[in-house]
């Protein structure tokens, strides 16, 4: 055999030499990025204890750990992946010989990582998005039982987190907006329905028709099959039902009317200032504004925004079912 053919035997059957094309391609750059965030976590390590423990630490081993590194920001900026990992060796064992008494645990390192998660968390669910659960059919065919959506809490303004007091208020809702609220008669209940009536405003419902300052509130009859279920533990559809498009200020949105039930109407009611006239979209079975009142601004928790999960009910102890019970086509609907 040749020399050639045996280094080209050797190649083929040790693997020394990365592979061509674009899974090579792909290595190496993965390579790069793993050798990357490595030096760039022992840089930031290093400097932080430097910084923190300069009283503390002899000046010989500050050179030594300094000339490391720097040699760590030359492999970088050369991007050469061997000679960053050795450079990123070099400056973990001189941390691990000199400096380990301040390096951090991995325990410590993972339990920081996770505070500063459950923090983030925290922030995120106070003041800008908070996720909420459709737990009844009132807003039926907009949002059905089972559907999990994200409410933003920045829509109209801010609040103190666990509390009732604006700290900043820019806006108010608008007619046709999807609002979640602390219930008026229990702020540890909240309810979600449909913006109908601002203050000022005069609203009335006659024969399931909605009035608002003396106008019709325009609708159109949807002629297709409509049936449903607002019982959260069967899933069967039960109820006949009627299709409505409204049109609610800027605002097109579906509505369901119960013949068989009769309109649940109301009277013509003047909205107080600082408050709004809310309902449902299953005008005929939602417990809203007309049965207990207007909601103060004060109450509103935020807009529902999307839907990102859905599922309707099944037997808990059958996966297929349970799986088939999955709304797919909703995810990620916009609330409109």
């Amino acid at each position: 055999m040749s020399a050639t053919q045996g280094d080209l035997g050797e190649r083929r059957g040790g693997g020394t030499e990365p592979p061509a094309g674009f899974f090579g391609w792909w290595r190496r750059r993965s390579a790069l990025r793993r050798a990357q965030l490595e030096a760039r976590h022992l840089l930031k390590e290093a400097r932080r204890i430097l910084k923190k423990r300069a009283q503390q630490i002899p000046a010989a081993v500050t050179a030594t750990v300094r000339a490391a590194i720097q040699e760590v920001d030359d492999a970088m900026a050369s991007g050469d992946v061997e000679r960053m990992r050795k450079a990123n060796g070099m400056l973990d064992e001189a941390m691990d010989d000199h400096l380990s008494f301040a390096r951090k645990s991995t325990l410590r390192e993972y339990a920081e990582s996770i505070g500063v998660a459950i923090a983030v968390a925290l922030l995120l669910r106070a003041f800008v998005v908070e996720a909420f659960q459709i737990p009844s059919g009132s807003m039926i065919p907009t949002l059905e039982v089972g559907d999990h959506i994200f409410v933003s809490k920045f829509s109209y303004g801010l609040s103190i987190p666990f509390t009732d007091t604006k700290i900043l208020q820019y806006g108010q809702p608008a007619r046709g907006d999807v609002i979640v609220f602390k219930f008026p008669n229990d702020h540890s209940t909240d309810y979600i329905k449909r913006v109908v009536g601002l203050p000022g405003d005069a609203v009335e419902v006659r024969q399931g028709q909605l009035y608002v300052n003396g106008q019709e509130i325009r609708r159109e009859r949807v002629r297709k099959p409509c049936h449903y279920s607002d019982d959260a533990t069967s899933g069967v559809d039960d109820r006949d039902c009627e299709y409505w498009v409204e049109t609610l200020g800027s605002k097109v949105h579906d509505t369901i009317l119960e013949p068989a039930r009769g309109p649940n109407d109301h009277p013509r009611t003047v909205i107080p200032a600082g408050e709004v006239f809310v309902m449902g979209d299953n005008r005929d079975n939602s417990y809203d504004s007309r049965k207990w009142g207007t909601v103060n601004m004060s109450l509103i928790k935020g807009r529902a925004l999307i839907i990102w999960w859905s599922r309707g009910t099944s037997k808990s102890w059958d996966p297929v079912a349970w799986l088939q019970a999955i709304r797919w086509r909703r995810f990620f609907s916009v609330v409109k």
